[in-house]
């Protein structure tokens, strides 16, 4: 197939750097509240919250990569949108008991705002009428968003479940109505500057978990066991670093260059973002309490997370790889099963054997991958 040529990539702007670190506050909102309510109710409680604030971040990096941030009136969109992002993501604690507005009204205004902004002034009818698709699917989430914010905290959680779930599909599936659908391979796009923002959002993410990890540290400053612990959550989070920053991402980089529609491609990995956030707040919820309570046995539910977790981000990876380059994604497939086969079993384990079969499993995978990476040749799939 032969390359397409792209526009010159446009590198990653101050202002975008900066719109990213109010998402450094939505993890660890999202992992406090998974933490505080640890039941069924409360990981759904915590997936809605997750899909409405990636949600922001996904819509308005992949808007404004499309309409150009260096354009006054897209920077002044920028940086009302990181306000908005800023109130929600601070609302996520109480969202689901008394105080579901400041939560709700922000990430709506968030969404719906720029969409607005962008049907009416995106280039071309194509994209224009994209946005104005996007809007329709909002004009049917927003309701339920509303109606839950107004209900009992005990039935919240089902309109809000319904809106967060029409939100995911219209995102996965590009917004689609009968007869109508955007039709990519038609449309320029910077999608070297895309990933590159993907690949900085990640960064931000894993450096959250890592300041998890510092937290609890510092309050056990003096437990050998929690400091011998915390350096093994630590060197597991390097591995999950490594499986991606080694040659995943030139692997990405390669395959978006020579694809002849690589927004379908950009597409495919926001949409694995949601799955990637997922599993961090696993991890990093499974971390606190496990190295909050290393000297309990068993690890109990702690030690299924912290597994799990793991197993989430290299699942969500894994069907990017095999959807787009067809390298790499079953090594993580096989990483994955063998974390959710040591799981199971995790929750009658000690905390110190639940981080070692973490390190070990993750360990093993990064070599796997790290030695096909100084062959040059990509793992078999």
């Amino acid at each position: 197939m032969r390359a397409r040529h792209l526009p010159l990539a446009r590198a990653v702007s101050p202002l975008e750097l900066f719109f990213d670190l109010v998402f450094v506050l939505a993890l660890g909102q999202l992992t406090h509240h998974f933490v505080a309510h640890m039941s069924w109710r409360g990981g759904a409680e915590t997936l809605v919250a997750l899909i409405a604030v990636v949600g922001i971040w996904t819509f308005t990096t992949f808007e404004i990569t499309m309409l150009d941030v260096e354009r006054k009136s897209t920077r002044l969109v920028t940086v009302v949108v990181m306000a908005f992002g800023l109130f929600a993501n601070a609302g996520i604690a109480h969202a689901f008991d008394d105080s579901p507005w400041l939560f709700v009204v922000p990430m709506l205004a968030a969404l719906i705002g720029p969409c607005v902004y962008a049907a009416l002034t995106a280039p071309g009818d194509a994209l224009r009428g994209h946005f104005l698709r996007v809007l329709l699917w909002f004009a049917v989430s927003t309701p339920l968003w509303l109606i839950g914010a107004a209900a009992e905290p005990r039935t919240r959680l089902w309109f809000w479940a319904a809106a967060a779930t029409i939100d995911l599909l219209g995102t996965w599936f590009a917004h689609p109505i009968p007869g109508r659908r955007i039709d990519s391979r038609r449309l320029e796009f910077d999608a070297e500057h895309m990933v590159e923002r993907m690949r900085l959002f990640l960064i931000i993410m894993l450096g959250e978990t890592v300041l998890t990890l510092g937290r609890v540290i510092t309050e056990h400053h003096d437990d050998a066991l929690v400091l011998t612990l915390a350096l093994g959550c630590f060197v597991a989070l390097v591995c999950l670093w490594q499986m991606y920053f080694g040659r995943a991402e030139r692997e990405v980089v390669r395959h978006i260059t020579h694809t002849t529609d690589p927004i379908a491609a950009v597409h495919l990995g926001l949409s694995a973002i949601y799955g990637v956030v997922a599993g961090l707040v696993m991890f990093a919820a499974g971390a606190e309490m496990l190295l909050g309570h290393a000297h309990t046995a068993p690890a109990g539910i702690a030690g299924a997370l912290v597994l799990t977790g793991p197993a989430v981000y290299l699942l969500a990876q894994a069907v990017y790889f095999y959807r787009e380059t067809r390298s790499d994604w079953l090594p993580r497939v096989v990483g994955a099963a063998v974390l959710i086969a040591a799981a199971v079993v995790a929750y009658r384990l000690p905390p110190w054997l639940v981080v070692a079969l973490l390190v070990l499993i993750l360990g093993g995978l990064a070599a796997r991958l790290s030695r096909a990476s100084a062959s040059g040749t990509a793992a078999p799939a």
